[in-house]
């Protein structure tokens, strides 16, 4: 068994649990930030119909508890010395369930594109400058609202046995805890919250015809929101009475465990989706609603975020559909196939020989509020080659960061350090990219972990090990690289970026008919 007296000093331990979306990552730290161990555990999406995302929230739970027991087990510690835990996941789930708190339909999470007209009712039925005034944000179906709302709309015999309604990693809690609880970094992306005030807004929930009730109590993101009881420390191997803190959406929880806690500093994520957020003392809304505004896990700070749907799930894509070789060598090489990826990428010249990719393979939420938006190569000719397309993808999703990025800079927030997070952030291609691109130094700290350690932290922060969000950060994190921009290729970049810009505008009526067509059965 782990010993954890150091110098006659008990060290603490804390628990990060990410539910992310193609897996569940449970990562154990010290009171320093060193991962002790850590376990990954991966299920499915489902895509019934085209820009619908649906998963198994049992697939959620079964993962937790099998990296849970996974970690304690590898780390030999005794699980009465994990002082806390926290919960990351997913942002804008919506798992709906019944009286007996049994799960009623497969949860529909963030990506999901099916409720475009229950955000026009939205928009119609609040006011668009009221829901702005109020949420910070325009109706969006990528928030929880619209997907209450079209289960309402289009399975009334669910919807009339919904006694409540949780977030993803908020149903995690309730397992682990019994209580219906969330926190305002999660919640905010919910679209049933007053972000300036920090709480559930009374006229968004009863003029969009639902019950208070239906959710969980709303926390600050360190606070403690309830204890692991016997049922869940038997199936976990947690100890019953472990304190649960509120945790953090994925975002707000990256930021964290990136040091996104003051002003100046802002980061760049490359997940499944792709994010830059920055850190604001203040609520700052962007009128044109390109950007979300939403609380941090800092107490009474916010963060405007810039999100791309598709930016990890496009390598991801590419990889599953046309680097089947590249699997196979890495798997008897023992690597990851990103690496071969990144190889063949790093061949090809900036600009990608002249293709450019539109990776908007689950329509767009930053800039482009649009649901029909899909990917697409332009400028494909017959000399290019597989390589020349894999460069294309992480150059576009790049661009898309950069959209985000401009609008950021427009709103007057200080940019003084981008740091690189998310599996992408582990690419040195893919961080020069951004730094080219951004035409900015890009930094990386001493962790990747990001979200498991961002709640891991505030868990340290609602337990007593640390006194601030801040002051965990400034324990645990330190920049570990930097990366300056090549200027010559920034200006190359610069003119195809114009290009990819161009693309939307060219294309936007003839997704709209596209999906008219693709929509009439």
């Amino acid at each position: 068994m782990r010993i954890n007296i150091v110098g006659g000093v008990e060290l603490a331990y804390l628990l990060g649990i990410d539910i992310g979306t193609s897996g569940t990552k449970t990562v154990l730290f010290d009171e320093k930030g060193n991962s002790i161990a850590s376990s990954l555990r991966e299920y499915p999406l489902y895509q019934p119909k085209n820009g619908w995302a649906e998963q198994d929230p049992e697939d959620w739970w079964n993962a937790v508890c099998g990296t849970i027991n996974d970690v304690i087990s590898k780390s030999g510690i005794n699980s009465a010395d994990i002082k806390g835990v926290g919960l990351s996941g997913q942002m804008h789930g919506a798992v709906l369930l019944d009286k007996e708190h049994k799960v009623l339909r497969k949860a529909i999470i963030w990506c999901d594109q099916r409720s475009s007209a229950e955000c026009d009712e939205i928009t119609n039925t609040i006011g668009k400058e009221r829901l702005i005034e109020i949420t910070a944000n325009p109706a969006l179906t990528g928030f929880t609202a619209s997907k209450i709302l079209w289960v309402k709309n289009n399975e009334p015999e669910i919807f009339d046995k919904v006694e409540k309604n949780l977030l993803p990693k908020d149903y995690i809690r309730f397992r682990l805890t019994g209580e219906f609880a969330t926190e305002v970094s999660d919640a905010s992306g919910m679209q049933l919250m007053d972000i300036p005030k920090r709480c559930w807004s009374d006229e968004v929930i009863s003029k969009l015809g639902l019950r208070k009730s239906m959710l969980g109590e709303l926390y600050e993101s360190y606070e403690v929101t309830g204890k692991v009881h016997k049922q869940a420390a038997e199936l976990t191997g947690l100890k019953e009475g472990t304190p649960v803190v509120g945790g953090a959406g994925d975002q707000a929880a990256g930021a964290v465990g990136n040091g996104i806690v003051r002003a100046g500093i802002v980061s760049s994520t490359i997940g499944t989706s792709g994010v830059v957020f920055a850190f604001s003392e203040n609520v700052s809304i962007d009128p044109k609603g390109r950007v979300h505004t939403f609380c941090h896990a800092v107490p009474n700070t916010w963060h405007i975020m810039g999100v791309t749907q598709a930016a990890g799930l496009s390598l991801k894509w590419f990889r599953d559909n046309l680097c089947k070789d590249e699997m196979a060598t890495a798997d008897l090489m023992k690597i990851d196939p990103y690496i071969l990826m990144d190889q063949a990428a790093e061949k090809v010249p900036v600009g990608a020989n002249g293709i450019v990719y539109l990776p908007y393979l689950m329509g767009e939420r930053t800039p482009h509020l649009d649901p029909d938006a899909r990917g697409v190569f332009f400028g494909l000719s017959a000399k290019h080659e597989k390589q020349d397309l894999l460069r294309a993808v992480m150059e576009g999703v790049v661009y898309s960061l950069k959209d985000c990025f401009e609008i950021i800079k427009e709103m007057g927030v200080d940019v003084k350090e981008v740091r690189a997070s998310g599996g992408g952030g582990k690419s040195k291609l893919w961080r020069q990219m951004q730094s080219d691109v951004f035409g900015t130094e890009i930094t990386t700290i001493n962790s990747s972990e990001g979200p498991a350690l961002g709640v891991a932290l505030l868990a340290g922060v609602g337990t007593g090990v640390y006194s601030s969000v801040p002051e965990a950060c400034d324990a645990v994190i330190k920049v570990v690289t930097r990366q300056n921009p090549d200027m010559n290729a920034n200006a190359k970049y610069q003119k195809v970026y114009g290009i990819y810009k161009q693309l939307y505008k060219s294309l936007i009526n003839d997704y709209k008919e596209l999906s008219k067509i693709l929509n009439e059965n």
